[in-house]
């Protein structure tokens, strides 16, 4: 029995451990740029600002990407309103609704007002700067 053991133990596969690989150390573009021109430095600055500016434009357009939530931003246009209105304008079901409302809700573009057990949303600046955007848009 002992001999029998000893061979199921030898006869297993051995697992293959995974060798340890250093992590290569890139350094970021700007940083290469200022150490290799100091005069470029507004210039990496510059390139820098414009990226952050397209991120945060490029998030934004996410958030109203579907017709509802542009919908929702054109109705909020013309003034404050509560979930159940907007319900019945968007013919759609609360949770859909309140849905579309988290998202705008998240990318600062409406804001909530709680009264007793209600919510009404009206628009930030940034909502009202996109209605406006839209408005012109669709003529």
């Amino acid at each position: 029995m002992a001999v029998a053991k000893a061979s199921l133990k030898s006869a297993a596969p051995k697992a293959a451990t995974p060798k340890a690989v250093a992590p290569k150390v890139v350094a970021p573009k700007a940083v290469a740029a200022t150490k290799a021109a100091p005069g470029r430095t507004k210039a990496v600055k510059a390139a820098d600002q414009r990226f952050q500016q397209a991120k945060r434009a490029s998030i934004l357009l996410k958030h109203v990407s579907d017709p509802t939530r542009l919908q929702v931003i054109l109705i909020l246009a013309e003034g404050e309103r509560h979930v159940g209105a907007l319900c019945a304008q968007l013919s759609q079901s609360q949770p859909a609704v309140s849905h579309h409302l988290a998202l705008l809700r998240h990318g600062n573009i409406i804001a909530p007002r709680r009264q007793g057990k209600n919510n009404f949303y009206s628009l930030t600046d940034t909502g009202s700067e996109l209605a406006r955007v839209v408005t012109n848009l669709i003529g």
